[in-house]
Protein backbone atom coordinates (compact mmCIF):
# COMPACT_ATOMS: atom_id res chain seq x y z
CA UNK A 1 0.00 0.00 0.00
CA UNK A 2 2.80 2.44 0.90
CA UNK A 3 4.54 1.75 -2.43
CA UNK A 4 1.30 2.34 -4.31
CA UNK A 5 0.78 5.69 -2.54
CA UNK A 6 4.33 6.83 -3.39
CA UNK A 7 3.84 5.85 -7.00
CA UNK A 8 0.44 7.61 -7.10
CA UNK A 9 1.90 10.77 -5.54
CA UNK A 10 4.67 10.84 -8.12
CA UNK A 11 2.18 10.45 -10.93
CA UNK A 12 0.00 13.25 -9.54
CA UNK A 13 3.03 15.48 -9.07
CA UNK A 14 4.19 15.28 -12.65
CA UNK A 15 0.84 14.85 -14.37
CA UNK A 16 1.29 11.25 -15.49
CA UNK A 17 -2.03 9.67 -14.66
CA UNK A 18 -1.23 6.07 -13.72
CA UNK A 19 2.45 5.06 -13.61
CA UNK A 20 1.68 1.36 -13.57
CA UNK A 21 -0.61 1.61 -16.60
CA UNK A 22 1.80 3.15 -19.11
CA UNK A 23 4.98 4.58 -17.58
CA UNK A 24 6.73 4.88 -20.92
CA UNK A 25 3.97 7.18 -22.17
CA UNK A 26 3.29 9.33 -19.13
CA UNK A 27 6.46 9.34 -17.02
CA UNK A 28 8.43 12.57 -16.84
CA UNK A 29 12.19 12.22 -16.86
CA UNK A 30 14.24 13.56 -13.97
CA UNK A 31 16.26 15.46 -16.55
CA UNK A 32 13.17 17.44 -17.58
CA UNK A 33 12.38 18.22 -13.96
CA UNK A 34 15.98 19.29 -13.33
CA UNK A 35 15.77 21.64 -16.32
CA UNK A 36 12.56 23.14 -14.95
CA UNK A 37 14.25 23.60 -11.57
CA UNK A 38 17.24 25.33 -13.20
CA UNK A 39 14.90 27.57 -15.19
CA UNK A 40 13.10 28.61 -12.00
CA UNK A 41 16.43 29.23 -10.24
CA UNK A 42 17.55 31.47 -13.12
CA UNK A 43 14.29 33.39 -12.95
CA UNK A 44 14.65 33.74 -9.18
CA UNK A 45 18.14 35.13 -9.70
CA UNK A 46 16.77 37.60 -12.26
CA UNK A 47 13.96 38.66 -9.93
CA UNK A 48 16.43 39.14 -7.06
CA UNK A 49 18.55 41.31 -9.37
CA UNK A 50 15.45 43.32 -10.30
CA UNK A 51 14.60 43.74 -6.61
CA UNK A 52 18.14 44.99 -5.96
CA UNK A 53 17.91 47.44 -8.87
CA UNK A 54 14.50 48.63 -7.67
CA UNK A 55 15.84 49.17 -4.14
CA UNK A 56 18.70 51.24 -5.58
CA UNK A 57 16.17 53.32 -7.55
CA UNK A 58 14.11 53.83 -4.38
CA UNK A 59 17.22 54.87 -2.41
CA UNK A 60 18.24 57.28 -5.20
CA UNK A 61 14.73 58.77 -5.35
CA UNK A 62 14.63 59.16 -1.57
CA UNK A 63 18.05 60.88 -1.63
CA UNK A 64 16.81 63.25 -4.33
CA UNK A 65 13.65 63.84 -2.34
CA UNK A 66 15.64 64.69 0.80
CA UNK A 67 17.89 67.03 -1.22
CA UNK A 68 14.85 68.72 -2.77
CA UNK A 69 13.22 69.07 0.65
CA UNK A 70 16.42 70.64 2.03
CA UNK A 71 16.44 73.03 -0.94
CA UNK A 72 12.79 73.87 -0.28
CA UNK A 73 13.63 74.65 3.35
CA UNK A 74 16.49 76.93 2.19
CA UNK A 75 14.20 78.64 -0.34
CA UNK A 76 11.52 79.13 2.32
CA UNK A 77 14.15 80.76 4.57
CA UNK A 78 15.13 83.08 1.69
CA UNK A 79 11.46 83.88 1.03
CA UNK A 80 11.02 84.75 4.71
CA UNK A 81 14.17 86.93 4.59
CA UNK A 82 12.91 88.66 1.46
CA UNK A 83 9.57 89.28 3.17
CA UNK A 84 11.39 90.94 6.08
CA UNK A 85 13.35 93.12 3.68
CA UNK A 86 10.17 94.04 1.81
CA UNK A 87 8.51 94.93 5.11
CA UNK A 88 11.54 97.09 5.97
CA UNK A 89 11.36 98.81 2.56
CA UNK A 90 7.64 99.36 3.02
CA UNK A 91 8.37 100.97 6.40
CA UNK A 92 11.03 103.20 4.80
CA UNK A 93 8.66 104.09 1.99
CA UNK A 94 5.97 104.93 4.53
CA UNK A 95 8.45 107.08 6.49
CA UNK A 96 9.67 108.77 3.31
CA UNK A 97 6.11 109.53 2.31
CA UNK A 98 5.61 111.10 5.75
CA UNK A 99 8.75 113.14 5.14
CA UNK A 100 7.33 114.16 1.80
CA UNK A 101 4.12 115.25 3.47
CA UNK A 102 6.13 117.29 6.02
CA UNK A 103 8.21 118.72 3.20
CA UNK A 104 5.04 119.70 1.43
CA UNK A 105 4.15 121.78 4.46
CA UNK A 106 7.61 123.37 4.38
CA UNK A 107 7.25 123.97 0.69
CA UNK A 108 3.90 125.60 1.34
CA UNK A 109 5.52 127.97 3.88
CA UNK A 110 8.39 128.66 1.51
CA UNK A 111 6.00 129.38 -1.30
CA UNK A 112 4.11 131.80 0.90
CA UNK A 113 7.38 133.47 1.89
CA UNK A 114 8.51 133.66 -1.71
CA UNK A 115 5.14 135.05 -2.70
CA UNK A 116 5.50 137.86 -0.12
CA UNK A 117 9.00 138.61 -1.28
CA UNK A 118 7.77 138.70 -4.83
CA UNK A 119 5.25 141.37 -3.78
CA UNK A 120 7.99 143.45 -2.11
CA UNK A 121 10.25 143.06 -5.11
CA UNK A 122 7.41 144.02 -7.40
CA UNK A 123 6.90 147.20 -5.36
CA UNK A 124 10.61 147.96 -5.54
CA UNK A 125 10.62 147.38 -9.28
CA UNK A 126 7.57 149.63 -9.67
CA UNK A 127 9.24 152.34 -7.63
CA UNK A 128 12.37 152.07 -9.74
CA UNK A 129 10.27 152.30 -12.85
CA UNK A 130 8.42 155.37 -11.65
CA UNK A 131 11.47 157.20 -10.28
CA UNK A 132 14.08 156.06 -12.79
CA UNK A 133 15.90 153.71 -10.49
CA UNK A 134 19.06 155.26 -9.02
CA UNK A 135 17.74 158.83 -9.54
CA UNK A 136 15.47 158.21 -6.57
CA UNK A 137 18.54 157.59 -4.39
CA UNK A 138 20.20 160.79 -5.71
CA UNK A 139 17.13 162.81 -4.89
CA UNK A 140 17.20 161.40 -1.43
CA UNK A 141 20.87 162.31 -1.06
CA UNK A 142 20.59 165.81 -2.64
CA UNK A 143 17.56 166.59 -0.58
CA UNK A 144 19.56 166.45 2.63
CA UNK A 145 19.52 169.69 4.70
CA UNK A 146 22.89 169.24 6.37
CA UNK A 147 25.94 167.05 6.30
CA UNK A 148 24.63 164.99 9.16
CA UNK A 149 21.37 164.56 7.36
CA UNK A 150 23.35 163.54 4.28
CA UNK A 151 25.21 160.94 6.28
CA UNK A 152 21.97 159.58 7.65
CA UNK A 153 20.45 159.53 4.20
CA UNK A 154 23.48 157.75 2.71
CA UNK A 155 23.24 155.09 5.48
CA UNK A 156 19.53 154.74 4.88
CA UNK A 157 20.03 154.33 1.14
CA UNK A 158 22.77 151.75 1.75
CA UNK A 159 20.52 149.90 4.19
CA UNK A 160 17.66 149.81 1.70
CA UNK A 161 19.93 148.60 -1.10
CA UNK A 162 21.42 145.95 1.18
CA UNK A 163 17.94 144.86 2.19
CA UNK A 164 16.95 144.52 -1.43
CA UNK A 165 20.03 142.42 -2.13
CA UNK A 166 19.32 140.24 0.94
CA UNK A 167 15.76 139.69 -0.22
CA UNK A 168 16.95 138.62 -3.65
CA UNK A 169 19.69 136.42 -2.19
CA UNK A 170 17.34 134.74 0.31
CA UNK A 171 14.82 134.35 -2.44
CA UNK A 172 17.37 132.43 -4.54
CA UNK A 173 18.52 130.37 -1.55
CA UNK A 174 14.96 129.40 -0.64
CA UNK A 175 14.20 128.41 -4.20
CA UNK A 176 17.40 126.35 -4.40
CA UNK A 177 16.72 124.69 -1.04
CA UNK A 178 13.21 123.89 -2.14
CA UNK A 179 14.43 122.33 -5.38
CA UNK A 180 17.12 120.30 -3.57
CA UNK A 181 14.68 119.00 -0.95
CA UNK A 182 12.17 118.06 -3.60
CA UNK A 183 14.84 116.30 -5.64
CA UNK A 184 16.25 114.48 -2.57
CA UNK A 185 12.94 113.05 -1.39
CA UNK A 186 11.86 112.19 -4.90
CA UNK A 187 15.17 110.41 -5.50
CA UNK A 188 14.89 108.59 -2.18
CA UNK A 189 11.31 107.55 -2.85
CA UNK A 190 12.18 106.36 -6.36
CA UNK A 191 15.16 104.44 -4.98
CA UNK A 192 12.99 102.77 -2.36
CA UNK A 193 10.38 101.87 -4.94
CA UNK A 194 13.09 100.37 -7.17
CA UNK A 195 14.52 98.41 -4.25
CA UNK A 196 11.06 97.19 -3.27
CA UNK A 197 10.32 96.17 -6.87
CA UNK A 198 13.61 94.27 -6.99
CA UNK A 199 12.81 92.49 -3.72
CA UNK A 200 9.35 91.59 -4.99
CA UNK A 201 10.93 90.23 -8.16
CA UNK A 202 13.38 88.14 -6.12
CA UNK A 203 10.57 86.92 -3.89
CA UNK A 204 8.51 85.96 -6.94
CA UNK A 205 11.47 84.00 -8.32
CA UNK A 206 11.93 82.30 -4.96
CA UNK A 207 8.26 81.34 -4.81
CA UNK A 208 8.52 80.00 -8.36
CA UNK A 209 11.56 77.96 -7.32
CA UNK A 210 9.63 76.63 -4.33
CA UNK A 211 6.71 75.63 -6.58
CA UNK A 212 9.12 73.82 -8.89
CA UNK A 213 10.76 72.03 -5.96
CA UNK A 214 7.35 71.14 -4.51
CA UNK A 215 6.37 69.68 -7.89
CA UNK A 216 9.68 67.77 -7.99
CA UNK A 217 9.14 66.34 -4.50
CA UNK A 218 5.60 65.29 -5.46
CA UNK A 219 6.92 63.59 -8.61
CA UNK A 220 9.71 61.87 -6.65
CA UNK A 221 7.19 60.62 -4.09
CA UNK A 222 4.99 59.22 -6.88
CA UNK A 223 7.99 57.51 -8.49
CA UNK A 224 9.06 56.13 -5.11
CA UNK A 225 5.57 54.75 -4.45
CA UNK A 226 5.54 53.21 -7.94
CA UNK A 227 8.91 51.46 -7.38
CA UNK A 228 7.90 50.36 -3.87
CA UNK A 229 4.76 48.79 -5.34
CA UNK A 230 6.90 47.18 -8.04
CA UNK A 231 9.28 45.89 -5.37
CA UNK A 232 6.38 44.33 -3.45
CA UNK A 233 5.26 42.58 -6.63
CA UNK A 234 8.79 41.34 -7.34
CA UNK A 235 9.13 40.04 -3.79
CA UNK A 236 5.83 38.20 -4.21
CA UNK A 237 7.12 36.79 -7.51
CA UNK A 238 10.34 35.74 -5.76
CA UNK A 239 8.34 33.96 -3.06
CA UNK A 240 6.25 32.17 -5.70
CA UNK A 241 9.35 31.08 -7.61
CA UNK A 242 10.89 29.78 -4.37
CA UNK A 243 7.70 27.82 -3.68
CA UNK A 244 7.68 26.44 -7.24
CA UNK A 245 11.34 25.45 -6.94
CA UNK A 246 10.47 23.62 -3.73
CA UNK A 247 7.61 21.85 -5.52
CA UNK A 248 9.88 20.79 -8.39
CA UNK A 249 12.47 19.48 -5.90
CA UNK A 250 9.68 17.50 -4.23
CA UNK A 251 8.69 16.15 -7.65
CA UNK A 252 12.29 15.09 -8.33
CA UNK A 253 12.46 13.36 -4.95
CA UNK A 254 9.19 11.53 -5.59
CA UNK A 255 10.37 10.58 -9.08
CA UNK A 256 13.54 9.06 -7.55
CA UNK A 257 11.35 7.12 -5.11
CA UNK A 258 9.11 6.01 -7.97
CA UNK A 259 12.09 4.79 -10.00
CA UNK A 260 13.47 3.03 -6.93
CA UNK A 261 10.11 1.32 -6.39
CA UNK A 262 9.96 0.29 -10.04
CA UNK A 263 13.51 -1.10 -9.85
CA UNK A 264 12.66 -2.98 -6.66
CA UNK A 265 9.51 -4.34 -8.31
CA UNK A 266 11.56 -5.37 -11.38
CA UNK A 267 14.12 -7.19 -9.23
CA UNK A 268 11.37 -8.90 -7.23
CA UNK A 269 9.60 -9.97 -10.44
CA UNK A 270 12.92 -11.30 -11.82
CA UNK A 271 13.59 -13.21 -8.60
CA UNK A 272 10.10 -14.69 -8.60
CA UNK A 273 10.46 -15.66 -12.28
CA UNK A 274 13.76 -17.38 -11.52
CA UNK A 275 12.22 -19.17 -8.57
CA UNK A 276 9.28 -20.34 -10.66
CA UNK A 277 11.68 -21.55 -13.36
CA UNK A 278 13.65 -23.56 -10.79
CA UNK A 279 10.44 -25.01 -9.36
CA UNK A 280 9.20 -25.97 -12.82
CA UNK A 281 12.58 -27.57 -13.65
CA UNK A 282 12.52 -29.57 -10.44
CA UNK A 283 8.94 -30.65 -11.11
CA UNK A 284 9.83 -31.71 -14.68
CA UNK A 285 12.78 -33.76 -13.36
CA UNK A 286 10.54 -35.47 -10.81
CA UNK A 287 7.99 -36.31 -13.47
CA UNK A 288 10.69 -37.79 -15.72
CA UNK A 289 11.99 -39.96 -12.85
CA UNK A 290 8.47 -41.17 -12.11
CA UNK A 291 7.89 -42.15 -15.72
CA UNK A 292 11.18 -44.03 -15.80
CA UNK A 293 10.29 -45.92 -12.66
CA UNK A 294 6.90 -46.83 -14.13
CA UNK A 295 8.38 -48.24 -17.28
CA UNK A 296 10.99 -50.24 -15.33
CA UNK A 297 8.37 -51.99 -13.21
CA UNK A 298 6.02 -53.89 -15.62
CA UNK A 299 4.41 -55.83 -12.79
CA UNK A 300 3.24 -52.73 -11.18
CA UNK A 301 0.48 -51.10 -13.09
CA UNK A 302 -0.62 -47.95 -11.70
CA UNK A 303 -1.31 -44.71 -13.16
CA UNK A 304 0.26 -41.74 -11.69
CA UNK A 305 -1.56 -38.52 -11.91
CA UNK A 306 0.36 -35.44 -11.38
CA UNK A 307 -1.51 -32.48 -10.01
CA UNK A 308 -0.55 -29.22 -11.17
CA UNK A 309 -1.73 -26.44 -8.87
CA UNK A 310 -2.26 -23.04 -10.31
CA UNK A 311 -2.19 -20.12 -8.14
CA UNK A 312 -5.11 -17.83 -8.34
CA UNK A 313 -4.46 -14.25 -7.57
CA UNK A 314 -7.24 -12.07 -6.54
CA UNK A 315 -6.95 -8.42 -7.24
CA UNK A 316 -9.05 -5.79 -5.74
CA UNK A 317 -9.68 -2.63 -7.51
CA UNK A 318 -10.56 0.39 -5.64
CA UNK A 319 -12.08 3.44 -6.99
CA UNK A 320 -11.21 6.76 -5.58
CA UNK A 321 -13.53 7.76 -2.82
CA UNK A 322 -15.75 10.37 -4.06
CA UNK A 323 -16.24 13.18 -1.71
CA UNK A 324 -19.64 14.58 -1.25
CA UNK A 325 -18.97 17.93 -2.92
CA UNK A 326 -22.00 20.05 -3.68
CA UNK A 327 -22.08 21.83 -7.06
CA UNK A 328 -18.59 20.57 -8.01
CA UNK A 329 -18.13 20.37 -11.80
CA UNK A 330 -17.58 16.98 -13.38
CA UNK A 331 -13.93 16.17 -14.02
CA UNK A 332 -13.30 16.43 -17.76
CA UNK A 333 -11.01 14.21 -19.82
CA UNK A 334 -8.84 17.05 -21.16
CA UNK A 335 -5.57 18.34 -19.75
CA UNK A 336 -7.37 20.81 -17.47
CA UNK A 337 -10.79 20.52 -15.89
CA UNK A 338 -13.12 23.35 -14.90
CA UNK A 339 -12.08 24.58 -11.42
CA UNK A 340 -15.56 25.66 -10.28
CA UNK A 341 -19.23 25.61 -11.03
CA UNK A 342 -20.90 28.90 -12.03
CA UNK A 343 -20.90 31.28 -14.96
CA UNK A 344 -17.99 33.27 -16.42
CA UNK A 345 -18.67 36.81 -15.20
CA UNK A 346 -15.47 38.36 -16.58
CA UNK A 347 -13.09 37.21 -19.30
CA UNK A 348 -9.36 37.74 -19.76
CA UNK A 349 -8.28 41.10 -21.22
CA UNK A 350 -8.33 44.84 -20.57
CA UNK A 351 -10.41 45.85 -17.54
CA UNK A 352 -10.41 49.14 -15.62
CA UNK A 353 -7.32 50.30 -17.55
CA UNK A 354 -5.46 47.21 -16.32
CA UNK A 355 -4.79 43.75 -17.71
CA UNK A 356 -7.18 41.15 -16.26
CA UNK A 357 -4.88 38.13 -16.41
CA UNK A 358 -7.52 35.46 -15.91
CA UNK A 359 -11.24 34.78 -15.81
CA UNK A 360 -13.86 35.21 -13.08
CA UNK A 361 -16.39 32.45 -12.37
CA UNK A 362 -19.32 33.56 -10.20
CA UNK A 363 -21.88 31.52 -8.27
CA UNK A 364 -23.88 31.83 -5.08
CA UNK A 365 -23.94 29.61 -2.02
CA UNK A 366 -21.18 27.28 -0.87
CA UNK A 367 -19.21 26.52 -4.04
CA UNK A 368 -16.24 24.13 -3.92
CA UNK A 369 -13.04 24.97 -5.84
CA UNK A 370 -11.11 22.04 -7.33
CA UNK A 371 -7.63 21.61 -8.80
CA UNK A 372 -7.68 22.02 -12.58
CA UNK A 373 -5.01 19.32 -13.02
CA UNK A 374 -2.67 17.04 -11.05
CA UNK A 375 0.04 19.02 -9.34
CA UNK A 376 1.69 20.33 -6.18
CA UNK A 377 0.51 23.31 -4.12
CA UNK A 378 3.41 25.75 -4.40
CA UNK A 379 1.76 28.54 -2.35
CA UNK A 380 -1.26 28.80 -0.06
CA UNK A 381 -1.57 32.13 1.74
CA UNK A 382 -3.52 35.40 2.14
CA UNK A 383 -2.66 38.21 -0.29
CA UNK A 384 -3.82 41.83 -0.03
CA UNK A 385 -4.95 41.70 -3.67
CA UNK A 386 -5.79 37.99 -4.27
CA UNK A 387 -7.19 37.42 -0.78
CA UNK A 388 -7.08 33.72 0.13
CA UNK A 389 -5.16 32.28 -2.81
CA UNK A 390 -3.68 28.93 -3.84
CA UNK A 391 -0.96 28.43 -6.49
CA UNK A 392 -0.59 24.93 -7.97
CA UNK A 393 2.45 23.91 -10.04
CA UNK A 394 1.90 21.31 -12.78
CA UNK A 395 4.37 19.46 -15.01
CA UNK A 396 2.58 18.14 -18.08
CA UNK A 397 4.38 16.69 -21.09
CA UNK A 398 7.66 18.39 -20.12
CA UNK A 399 5.92 21.78 -19.81
CA UNK A 400 5.52 23.58 -16.51
CA UNK A 401 2.13 25.18 -15.83
CA UNK A 402 0.85 27.26 -12.91
CA UNK A 403 -2.80 27.69 -11.91
CA UNK A 404 -4.01 30.40 -9.52
CA UNK A 405 -7.24 30.24 -7.47
CA UNK A 406 -8.00 33.61 -5.81
CA UNK A 407 -10.56 35.31 -3.49
CA UNK A 408 -11.35 32.03 -1.68
CA UNK A 409 -13.37 32.14 1.53
CA UNK A 410 -11.25 29.28 2.85
CA UNK A 411 -8.24 27.20 1.73
CA UNK A 412 -8.18 23.40 2.10
CA UNK A 413 -4.74 22.68 0.65
CA UNK A 414 -1.45 23.71 2.23
CA UNK A 415 1.91 24.36 0.60
CA UNK A 416 3.67 21.19 -0.57
CA UNK A 417 0.42 19.20 -0.77
CA UNK A 418 0.05 16.85 -3.75
CA UNK A 419 -3.38 17.37 -5.33
CA UNK A 420 -5.25 15.37 -7.96
CA UNK A 421 -7.25 16.74 -10.86
CA UNK A 422 -10.74 17.57 -9.57
CA UNK A 423 -9.70 17.41 -5.90
CA UNK A 424 -11.30 20.11 -3.75
CA UNK A 425 -8.80 22.70 -2.52
CA UNK A 426 -11.05 25.51 -1.25
CA UNK A 427 -14.39 27.33 -1.17
CA UNK A 428 -15.40 30.24 -3.42
CA UNK A 429 -15.38 33.58 -1.60
CA UNK A 430 -15.00 37.36 -1.72
CA UNK A 431 -11.66 38.07 0.00
CA UNK A 432 -8.91 40.50 -1.02
CA UNK A 433 -9.55 43.07 -3.75
CA UNK A 434 -12.88 41.60 -4.81
CA UNK A 435 -16.42 42.74 -5.55
CA UNK A 436 -18.91 39.96 -4.94
CA UNK A 437 -18.40 36.21 -4.52
CA UNK A 438 -16.46 34.66 -7.39
CA UNK A 439 -13.34 32.66 -8.27
CA UNK A 440 -10.53 34.50 -10.05
CA UNK A 441 -8.75 31.77 -12.02
CA UNK A 442 -5.43 32.24 -13.85
CA UNK A 443 -3.52 29.80 -16.06
CA UNK A 444 0.18 30.45 -16.74
CA UNK A 445 2.26 28.53 -19.26
CA UNK A 446 5.36 28.50 -17.09
CA UNK A 447 5.89 30.05 -13.65
CA UNK A 448 3.79 32.93 -12.33
CA UNK A 449 5.52 36.33 -12.44
CA UNK A 450 4.66 39.87 -11.36
CA UNK A 451 4.03 41.10 -14.91
CA UNK A 452 1.95 37.95 -15.59
CA UNK A 453 3.62 37.65 -18.99
CA UNK A 454 3.08 33.86 -19.03
CA UNK A 455 -0.70 34.11 -18.57
CA UNK A 456 -2.86 32.42 -21.20
CA UNK A 457 -6.63 32.48 -21.66
CA UNK A 458 -8.08 29.67 -19.48
CA UNK A 459 -11.16 29.45 -21.74
CA UNK A 460 -8.91 27.98 -24.42
CA UNK A 461 -7.99 25.07 -22.12
CA UNK A 462 -10.95 24.29 -19.84
CA UNK A 463 -14.51 23.21 -20.70
CA UNK A 464 -16.98 26.10 -20.99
Amino acid sequence: MKKNIIAMNASIMIGLGSILAAPSVYAESISDLEKQKESIQEKRSGVESNISDTEKKIDSLQDKQMTAEDQIAAIEAKIAESAKKIDAKNAEITQTKKEIEALKEEIKVLKERIAKRNEVLKERALSFQETGGDVNYLEVLFGSSSFGDLVDRVGAVATIAEADRDILKQHELDKKDLEEKQKAVETKLASLEVAKAELLKIQKQQKQQKQEKDALVKKLKQQTEKHEHEKMGLEEEKANLAAQEKAIKSAISLEHQRLAELEAARKKAAAEAKKRAEQEAAQAAAQAAAQAASQASESKKQSTSSGYSAKSNSSSSSSPASSNVSQAPAVSSGTFTRPSAGYVSSTMGERWNKQHAGIDIAASGTVPIVAAADGVVSRSYFSSSYGNVIFVTHSIGGQQWTTVYAHLSSRQASEGAVVAKGQQIGIMGNTGHSYGQHLHFELHKGPWNYSKSNAVNPLNYIPN
